[in-house]
């Protein structure tokens, strides 16, 4: 299924929001592991922004059929970044729900528009 034109720009604003989000999350990640001592503070960092960069490429991708499904991918790897930062679980959850929102009702307003525009073209052929 390749969404349509709402379903995109919905579901992209959401993957950007959630993009900065996970940033943050990633920074905050870090220096919570310098401050312990945790030799892993440097693969939070990383991890981190590699999570970011694949918000921004499934963002940009929802234009292909494997766009919905990278979209899903992030939703789980933002879950499980909790097991890191306990905070990130919240993330995940807001960030899930809108996801499905914005995935259900953008094909539902695609299928509205589509529906509208042949109304439209019968009524002037009609």
């Amino acid at each position: 299924m390749t969404p349509g034109t709402l379903t995109r720009r919905l579901c992209a604003t959401t993957l950007l929001a959630q993009a900065m989000s996970v940033f943050f999350g990633a920074l905050v990640a870090w220096r919570l592991a310098q401050t312990t001592g945790d030799p892993r503070a440097g693969a939070y960092l990383w991890g981190g922004l590699a999570l970011t960069a694949l918000c921004v490429l499934a963002a940009g991708a929802l234009r292909g059929r494997w766009g919905v499904r990278l979209g899903w991918l992030v939703q789980l790897l933002t879950l499980a970044a909790g097991v890191v930062l306990p905070a990130m679980l919240v993330v995940a959850g807001l960030f899930g729900f809108l996801w499905w929102l914005c995935l259900t009702q953008g094909i539902r307003m695609d299928a509205l528009t589509a529906q509208r525009e042949a109304q439209e073209r019968q009524a002037e052929e009609g």
